[in-house]
C-alpha cells in the first residue's frame, strides 16, 4: 500500500487526467469533431431500426421494456465516423462545462460518495478523493447505495451476483461504520426514478459536493452527464472520475491516431504507458474517519439495513448455501483470494491456467466485477511478487496473468470507443447481416449440458451449479454455439449473463466476439474449435468430465471425451442416459469449407 502522501500524490496527477480532452482526443482520433448531441444530427434516417430487428425481440436478444429495437447499421457507422457523440463525450463535455461553477461550490453539511460497482474501501478513486474534500472542508463523508431492480433486469444480472452484492453491502456497511461513516442503501424501484431520488436524498442531506466512480456502459454515461449539469444548477459539485481501469479509455492511441482494435498492439501499448507513469499502480488509503458528531448528525442513516433480493433475482436456501460457500464476499475476501494466488500459485499461471481440472486460476473475476477489489491492487501485487518491477518481464506466470487482467482494461476502452457493441450490435456492424439459426432445441440442449459433447456439456453444468465457468472452458462453449450450431451468438451473451456470478458486460460481449468472430480482435471465421480436440488436449483424463457429468462417471480410458465412440462406453452412457451429438463435427467443418 503507498503512503498517504504517495496516494495523495497520486491523487493530484489522477484529478488533473480526469479533465476533459477535447472531443477528438477522447474518441482516439484527432482528424474529426464530433458532433456534441444526437439533436444537433438529423437522425430521421438512423433511427430506423435494423431489418432483423424483430428476430431479435422475438429471440429476447432485445429487451424492448427497457431499450429501443436493435439499430440499423448507418446509426453504428455514424458513431465509427464521429458523426453522432459517443455516451463519454457527453459526460466528458458536462464535466467541462461546470468545471468553473463546481469549484465555486463551497461545503454544506457533509460530503457524499456513491457506490455502484466499487464495493471496497480500499483503492477506491472517488472515495477517496470524496473522504478528502470532506476533511479538507470539515464536514462529514456520508456514503450511498441504490438498488434499482429495473437495473438488474435490463442489465441481465444473474441471481448469484444480485446475491454477491448485497452480502457485499453487509459487509462494506460494516466496514465503513468503524470509520464512522453511514452507508445508506434504498431500492428506488423504477430506474428512471434514480436520478430524481438522488438529488432529493441530496437535497435532504445538505450535501454539497457528489463524488462517483465512472461506469463505462451506454446507459450510464449519458446518466452521469445529466446529473453533473443537474447537481450543478442545484448548487452540487458532482465529479465522476475514471477508477476501473488501470489506464482510462482513450488514453492509448495508434501511429495513426486511433483506437486500437487489437490486442497485442494496445497491450504493447499499455504496457508502455504504464511504465512511463508508475503512479498509475500508486494505491489509495481508505477514507479517514469522520467526525465524532457524524453519528448523531446521520443517525438514521446509520440505520439503514441492506433488503433481500428482488423477487424476480432471489435465490434458493440450497443455492444461497452452496454459492455463499464457494464465493466469499466483501474486499476482505478478496483480498484473501488474491494474496493465496500470489503466494502460490501464480508462478506456474502459464502452464496451469487452461486446465479446468485444476484449481490453477486466481477466480478473482467475480472481485473485479463487483469492484470489491481493483485492477491496479490486483496488477501491483503482481508486480510486488515478481523479480523485476517490469511488467513485461521476469517470471513467465507473473507477465501472462497480468496481461489477462489487462484484457479487461482492453474491452472497456473497446465499449467507450464503439459504444454500439453495448447496442446488441456487432464491432463491425455489417456482420449483423448474417443469418442466424434460432433452434430452440439446440439452444435448450447447450444451456442444460445435453449436446452429446463431454467438455460442453461439463462446462455448462459447471457454470449452473458454480455461477462461473472456466474461462477455457467459456471459448469452447461459446465457439460450439455459434459455430457448430450456428445460434445468435448474442443468446448465449445473454445466458452468460443471467447466470455468471462474474458478469462483466465489456468482458462477456469481448469474449463472445471472439468466438464468433464478430468482435474486436477476433479468431478467424474458419478456425473453429474441435470439441473433441480440446478436450483431450485440456481435461486428458477426463476428470473435469467426469466430476459435472456423472453419467459417464464410469467410462474409462480416451472414450471419455467420445462416449459413442466405443461400443462399451456407448452403452455406458445410453444406460444412463447421456445423448448422442446434436450435430456433428465433420459436417460443420465442411460446410464452412463451402463457404
Amino acid at each position: 500500500m503507498s503512503t498517504r502522501k504517495a496516494a495523495a500524490a497520486a491523487a493530484g496527477k489522477r484529478k488533473a487526467s480526469s479533465t476533459p480532452e477535447p472531443i477528438g482526443h477522447v474518441n482516439g482520433s484527432t482528424t474529426k469533431k464530433a458532433k456534441v448531441s444526437d439533436e444537433d444530427y438529423d437522425l430521421s434516417e438512423l433511427r430506423q431500426p435494423h431489418h432483423s430487428a424483430k428476430e431479435a425481440e422475438e429471440n429476447g436478444i432485445v429487451l424492448r421494456k427497457y431499450y429501443p429495437h436493435e439499430m440499423c447499421n448507418p446509426r453504428a457507422v455514424a458513431y465509427n465516423n464521429n458523426e453522432l457523440a459517443r455516451p463519454i463525450e457527453l459526460l466528458h463535455s458536462a464535466l467541462a462545462d461546470t468545471k468553473k461553477e463546481r469549484e465555486k461550490i463551497d461545503a454544506k453539511d457533509c460530503v457524499v460518495h456513491w457506490f455502484k460497482c466499487d464495493l471496497r474501501t480500499r483503492d477506491n478513486t472517488a472515495l477517496w478523493m470524496a473522504s478528502e474534500k470532506a476533511k479538507e472542508k470539515g464536514v462529514p463523508l456520508v456514503a450511498m447505495y441504490i438498488i434499482s431492480p429495473q437495473d438488474f433486469e435490463a442489465h441481465l444480472t444473474a441471481p448469484v451476483r444480485v446475491d454477491f452484492i448485497l452480502r457485499t453491502l453487509e459487509i462494506l456497511k460494516r466496514d465503513l461504520a468503524e470509520l464512522d461513516v453511514p452507508l445508506y442503501v434504498e431500492t428506488v424501484e423504477k430506474r428512471k426514478g434514480v436520478e430524481g431520488r438522488i438529488l432529493e436524498l441530496l437535497g435532504e442531506w445538505g450535501a454539497s459536493h457528489l463524488y462517483a466512480n465512472m461506469e463505462y456502459e451506454v446507459d450510464e454515461l449519458r446518466r452521469e452527464a445529466r446529473m453533473v449539469r443537474d447537481c450543478a444548477e442545484r448548487g452540487i459539485a458532482m465529479d465522476v472520475l475514471h477508477d476501473t481501469c488501470v489506464v482510462r479509455p482513450g488514453e492509448l492511441r495508434s501511429g495513426q491516431g486511433k483506437q486500437y482494435s487489437v490486442y497485442t498492439p494496445w497491450f504493447k501499448a499499455w504496457i508502455a504507458h504504464v511504465h512511463e507513469n508508475s503512479d498509475l499502480l500508486d494505491l489509495f488509503d481508505a477514507p479517514g474517519k469522520n467526525p465524532a458528531s457524524a453519528r448523531e448528525k446521520f443517525a438514521k442513516l446509520f440505520e439503514t439495513k441492506i433488503p433481500d433480493a428482488p423477487a424476480n433475482k432471489s435465490l434458493t436456501d440450497e443455492e444461497k448455501k452452496r454459492f455463499h460457500s464457494m464465493w466469499p464476499a466483501g474486499e476482505h475476501a478478496a483480498q484473501e483470494r488474491l494474496s493465496k494466488f500470489a503466494d502460490e500459485k501464480i508462478n506456474k499461471y502459464e502452464e496451469h491456467r487452461n486446465f479446468p481440472n485444476l484449481n490453477s486460476t486466481s477466480s478473482l473475476s467475480v472481485h473485479f466485477a463487483s469492484g470489491t477489489l481493483s485492477a491496479r491492487t490486483a496488477i501491483r501485487t503482481a508486480r510486488d511478487h515478481n523479480n523485476t518491477k517490469k511488467l513485461n518481464a521476469g517470471y513467465q506466470g507473473i507477465q501472462t496473468w497480468i496481461s489477462e487482467v489487462a484484457w479487461r482494461d482492453f474491452y472497456k476502452h473497446v465499449l467507450v470507443h464503439w459504444p454500439y457493441v453495448c447496442m446488441n450490435k456487432p464491432f463491425k456492424p455489417e456482420y449483423t447481416n448474417i443469418t442466424w439459426e434460432y433452434n430452440n432445441t439446440h439452444f435448450q440442449a447447450w444451456t442444460e449440458g445435453k449436446t452429446g459433447y463431454p467438455i460442453v456439456d461439463a462446462a455448462m453444468r459447471q457454470l449452473k451449479h458454480c455461477g462461473y465457468m472456466h474461462n477455457r472452458c467459456r471459448m469452447i462453449v461459446g465457439s460450439f454455439l455459434a459455430k457448430h450450431l450456428l445460434i445468435d451468438w448474442r443468446m448465449g451473451e445473454r445466458f452468460f449473463m443471467e447466470h455468471l456470478i462474474d458478469g462483466d458486460f465489456a468482458s462477456n460481449n469481448g469474449g463472445w466476439g471472439f468466438c464468433a468472430s464478430t468482435g474486436v480482435d477476433p479468431q478467424p471465421y474458419f478456425r473453429i474449435f474441435n470439441p473433441l480436440l480440446q478436450s483431450e488436449k485440456f481435461d486428458a483424463e477426463g476428470e473435469f468430465i467426469r466430476k459435472w457429468v456423472p453419467e459417464l462417471k464410469s467410462v474409462k480410458g480416451k472414450f471419455i471425451h467420445e462416449p459413442f465412440g466405443d461400443k462399451v462406453a456407448a452403452g455406458v452412457a445410453r444406460k444412463n442416459g447421456y445423448p448422442e451429438r446434436i450435430v456433428e463435427h465433420k459436417v460443420v467443418i465442411l460446410a464452412v469449407q463451402g463457404l
